[in-house]
């Protein structure tokens, strides 16, 4: 196969970046996505070229790191599918690629297509611990939980941080993300202690970090390679606001 690819290339933060294009010769059909870009970026080195720079890691669908989006699409547009899981045999012999970082202000570029995602780890980080107990470890059967509450929870973990409901979001929007990370605690029972305080410290941080509000255009979902589901939000929602319920002053004191 022989691609033409326009890749989004930027120095840095303060760069103003530009589309460059190239050519992807010889690339195999049953190669992934990145080792299409690791092709290209070869022939590059050979002509003293700067190689284009993007995040990668696991390359089994499992970190998330190689968020991109590839022709307007966040991770190609594959249902279930992250850039590494995305191969080659997807595209047409000669087709026109257009490769680009995500697009957010919560998710400035740092260079080329690789951006900082610092933002997320700061949504955890202000969700705090749980409370457990030390000492041995208990029995597994311990604590009795539902398999419905289980699955759901398992549903909500399986979100990777990707970023990709941010970049394919209109508003740019973290909520399917915040919501998976919440919904994953809010469905056991070692989440309940601190249930209401951390959903409000993490929609408190998420609008800190400057993401926009969910206007339920449900694309979050449809880009999702872990297919997380918008219902999520709505749980997360309906915490927030008995959290806010709870937090209120009584009318009357200062």
């Amino acid at each position: 196969m022989e691609l033409t690819l326009h890749v989004w290339r930027q120095k840095n933060g303060q760069d103003s970046g530009k589309m460059v294009t190239y050519k992807a010769r010889d690339v195999a059909p049953e190669s992934s996505f990145l080792e299409m870009l690791d092709q290209v970026n070869e022939d590059l080195i050979k002509q003293n070229d700067e190689p284009i720079a993007f995040d990668h890691d696991c390359r089994e669908g499992i970190c998330g790191s190689c968020s991109m989006m590839i022709n307007g699409k966040a991770h190609g547009g594959r249902k279930g599918t992250t850039t590494c899981q995305l191969h080659m045999r997807s595209f047409k012999d000669g087709e026109q690629i257009y490769i680009e970082p995500w697009r957010a202000k919560a998710f400035p570029v740092v260079k080329d297509l690789v951006v900082d995602r610092g933002a997320f780890d700061r949504i955890i980080s202000s969700g705090g611990f749980v409370s457990v107990n030390t000492g041995g470890v208990p029995d597994a059967n311990a604590i009795l939980i539902s398999k419905q509450s289980a699955d759901t929870a398992m549903d909500a973990a399986e979100c990777i941080g990707c970023g990709a409901c941010v970049a394919a979001c209109k508003n740019a929007s973290s909520m399917l993300f915040v919501a998976a990370k919440v919904s994953q605690f809010a469905n056991l029972p070692q989440g309940q202690p601190e249930r209401m305080q951390r959903v409000s410290n993490m929609v408190e941080q998420m609008d800190k970090e400057g993401f926009g509000n969910c206007t339920n255009y449900f694309e979050c979902e449809a880009a999702c390679p872990k297919q997380i589901s918008v219902g999520f939000i709505a749980n997360m929602n309906r915490d927030y606001l008995k959290a806010s319920l709870l937090h209120q002053e009584p009318v009357g004191k200062a």
